[in-house]
């Protein structure tokens, strides 16, 4: 257990400080999670996760009901998830996660952001087999009253890692990853012991990181703010130091 490392998050937190979009894309996922498994976030987890992300970026309790009633009607739009790979400068792997209701303009613009900065937009496999995707909780200090202990605990319920990271605010704060298949068992996990989760997310995390200097990793951070530009843009990762 440490500090352990974490992809650079420069542009992406100054993405996430903007609230119009953070609440855009939360809704987006309560839609989608709505459309796909029902309003009841007890017997929903995808919801569950949508909601606990929206409260984590403190939208109010009026917005996420909002958005579970819209998604119930007849003239919700239909979003989907698509996920783009590719290259940015200097090889550095890229997955662009979008949530979409136009794939046809969403791909082009995401396309366009590659090659604008330099990058290269690649097929449907071209970078993935460099990640791993994985179920990330992260938790502020104050909820947990015995860290190790809360580790040898939720190994059982499938965790992989723990250490501390940084919020969007640089403020520290845990990070406990397991694979895809155990999201579900350590969620169960950590409300079994009542720790407050402050959000949750399926990440692409890298398996290794590439070094770059400071003027090559501004090339890279370029294209991904680029690519932040776009509305459709939900999350981005990459193996950046």
């Amino acid at each position: 257990m440490g500090r352990f490392f974490e992809a650079r998050k420069a542009t992406i937190m100054a993405r996430n400080k903007s609230v119009s979009k953070a609440f855009t894309r939360v809704v987006r996922e309560i839609t989608t999670a709505v459309k796909a498994g029902g309003e009841d976030p007890d017997t929903n987890p995808s919801l569950r996760r949508a909601i606990q992300n929206g409260r984590s970026i403190s939208m109010p309790r009026d917005t996420i009901e909002g958005a579970v009633k819209r998604a119930m009607g007849t003239d919700a739009e239909d979003w989907a998830e698509a996920i783009y790979e590719g290259y940015a400068p200097h090889g550095v792997a890229v997955m662009v996660v979008t949530s979409t209701n136009n794939p046809t303009r969403t791909v082009a613009n995401v396309r366009h952001a590659f090659k604008k900065k330099g990058g290269n937009m690649g097929a449907t496999g071209s970078v993935s087999f460099q990640f791993r995707r994985m179920g990330v909780f992260r938790i502020k200090p104050e909820h947990i009253d015995d860290a190790e202990m809360l580790e040898l605990e939720m190994i059982d319920h499938g965790l992989d890692e723990m250490g501390e990271g940084t919020d969007d605010d640089g403020n520290t704060i845990w990070v406990l990853r397991c694979g895809f298949e155990d999201f579900g068992t350590l969620q169960a996990g950590l409300e079994g012991l009542k720790v407050e989760v402050t959000s949750t997310a399926l990440e692409h995390v890298p398996e290794n990181f590439m070094e770059l200097s400071e003027d090559e990793a501004d090339e890279v951070m370029a294209m991904i703010a680029k690519l932040e530009e776009d509305d459709d843009v939900n999350h981005i990762f990459h193996n950046l130091a």
